[in-house]
């Protein structure tokens, strides 16, 4: 028996359970799809041709930036070069696109972080309240733990500035999919970090202010994925070239979904695009 779901794709939605297993639910029209449940079966996605903006709905050619039309692209906070790099936020210049958005999102205390996506990086959330951060698990980390509080999204990337001459801030998405990592004390890692950063640090908390960033006991987060077999040479798939595939589902990470014959597919990337899913 087959079962289809029909309508637009978003971002899987991640949860982690008492085990900091990941489960994704999969928006798709109306339909949230249990992906986890469809690991080990065939599965076929379909793209029918169209682009909705996933901010405005308005149909488009293109896709940019994950799921925007251009107008949104160029006119939203939320799509600003400073959403990818916080320490450019221009928002005292009075320059922000939307003040509103920017006090809700951007003026609230985010967390500078250490996870394992394959190799250490540093990065920013503001979501930890619930222990796993959703960021770490779009990221395929297995491993996590925060390192410093900071008030607004202007002083996170401040310190990630600092970092990044010491580790990676990015997730090398090959290497992640390529198996789970060997696993890294990264307590000690931010131990070292901190004492390389000290200097730069009270700098900044000088001009900040003495509270403005303050180190954070955390404890590691081991976080676990649903995948029976990880790709070994990976083949990226692409709707826009290869709008129907075949395969099956062998796991999640991240992202993306990994399938038979090394073939993977970053689900996010998709988001705004009208497809059918039947399994």
């Amino acid at each position: 028996m087959t079962t289809t779901y029909t309508g637009t794709l978003r971002k899987m939605r991640t949860r982690a359970d008492e085990n900091n297993t990941v489960h994704y639910t999969l928006p798709i029209g109306d339909d949230l799809v249990d992906i986890n449940a469809l690991i080990g079966r065939e599965v076929t996605l379909s793209y029918q041709g169209e682009i909705n903006c996933v901010h405005c709905d308005r149909k488009t050619k293109k896709s940019f930036n994950q799921g925007y039309c251009y107008p949104c692209l160029i006119s939203l906070a939320q799509c600003d070069s400073c959403i990818i790099k916080p320490e450019k936020c221009h928002y005292h210049e009075g320059t922000c696109r939307e003040p509103q958005w920017g006090e809700e999102h951007c003026f609230n205390e985010h967390f500078v972080y250490l996870a394992n996506t394959g190799t250490v990086k540093v990065g920013i959330t503001r979501q930890i309240s619930e222990g796993v951060s959703t960021r770490w698990m779009d990221q395929g980390a297995t491993q996590a733990t925060v390192m410093l509080r900071v008030p607004d999204r202007l002083t996170s990337g401040l310190v990630e500035t600092l970092c990044k001459d010491h580790i990676a801030d990015k997730t090398n998405w090959r290497t992640m999919l390529k198996g789970k990592p060997d696993e890294v004390d990264l307590t000690q890692v931010k131990s070292e970090l901190m004492e390389k950063i000290s200097a730069e640090l009270d700098a900044l908390k000088q001009e900040k202010g003495l509270q403005a960033v303050s180190e954070v006991t955390s404890t590691t987060h081991d976080i676990h994925y649903p995948v029976e077999d990880y790709p070994v040479k990976i083949k990226s798939l692409n709707l826009d070239k290869d709008p129907t595939f075949t395969g099956v589902l062998k796991g999640v990470k991240g992202q993306y979904w990994m399938l038979d014959g090394d073939r993977v597919i970053n689900i996010r990337k998709f988001a705004g695009y009208k497809a059918s899913l039947s399994v």
